[in-house]
């Protein structure tokens, strides 16, 4: 097959990973009207960690046969552990927070705002040593000025739902920091699958301390819940780990940016949201900052 076919398919399925991601939010919103959303964060990513088992397995071998000799495996266990509980940390409090939020917001808002992330990932890179380029300052005050559109109305007060969803893009930040730096250490998809555990786990403990799930919610929440944890994030996942290798990075980031887009599209499709005049601006907006910073 030739090159530029491999291409062409690569950036189909990310353009696949994208869609999906976009729906994710409508799941996520549905999924609302039957459990809370720590029971909602504990069953997406338990079903994902477990989906996710087999291809660890199978790919960890491969990766363990290209490593030096002269790596422990038990310093290479300890290693995936600190890292898969540290990402997974991350994960799920950016995860609870993201659905905390969408109690009061709607689906296409939380697409948009969380991927501020995007634009927030350079100005954290300062605290490690990466001075970020000049142009990545105009994407900050662009996603500014769009999150002021698309949050506040009459007054400056941010809504509830819109302020945990922009803690969620921030927790999301330290967690791509934290993947970018376990995954040059460790198998990538070993740490996904061990960040996934974790991530559950904070579901848990939030659900056993501030729920009450019953077993008819879940199964109203089954199909959501089941959407979100096996194609947002075992399917998805795997998607953009096969497609990237193909691409590039640039044409990669681009077309996954444009969940935020389907997170609209969904909401408008599948759950009736309409978004105001003002608030499609502020998503323009944020949508030219996260472009701006990629290319840069």
């Amino acid at each position: 097959m030739k090159k530029n076919q491999i291409a062409l398919i690569s950036n189909s399925l990310l353009l696949l990973t994208a869609i999906i991601w976009g729906f994710a939010f409508v799941a996520q919103s549905v999924g609302m009207n039957y459990v809370g959303p720590w029971t909602f964060v504990f069953t997406r990513f338990f079903i994902a960690a477990i989906l996710l088992l087999p291809l660890s397995a199978f790919s960890e071998k491969n990766y363990r046969a290209s490593l030096p000799e002269a790596v422990e495996e038990k310093q290479y266990k300890t290693e995936a552990l600190l890292g898969g509980g540290v990402c997974g940390l991350c994960l799920g409090a950016a995860s609870i927070t993201q659905q905390i939020g969408m109690q009061t917001t709607s689906a296409g808002k939380a697409g948009f705002i969380t991927a501020c992330y995007v634009v927030i990932v350079p100005v954290l890179g300062i605290f490690v040593g990466k001075k970020p380029k000049k142009t990545i300052w105009l994407s900050v005050a662009l996603a500014l000025i769009g999150l002021y559109l698309i949050s506040m109305h009459g007054g400056m007060t941010i809504e509830r739902g819109d302020a945990m969803v922009s803690l969620c893009a921030l927790l999301f930040s330290f967690q791509i920091i934290s993947v970018d730096h376990f995954s040059e250490k460790v198998n990538p998809i070993r740490l996904s699958n061990i960040q996934f555990f974790f991530a559950s786990l904070v579901g848990l403990i939030g659900m056993l301390l501030f729920e009450r799930p019953d077993m008819a919610g879940i199964l109203g929440a089954m199909p959501s819940i089941l959407y979100a944890g096996v194609l947002s994030s075992a399917v998805g996942y795997t998607l953009q780990v096969l497609a990237q290798k193909n691409t590039d990075p640039t044409i990669a980031s681009l077309l996954m940016s444009l969940e935020s887009v389907f997170s609209v599209v969904g909401g408008f499709l599948i759950l009736h949201q309409m978004l105001s005049m003002q608030e499609l601006i502020g998503c323009v907006i944020v949508f030219a900052a996260v472009i701006i910073a990629q290319i840069v």
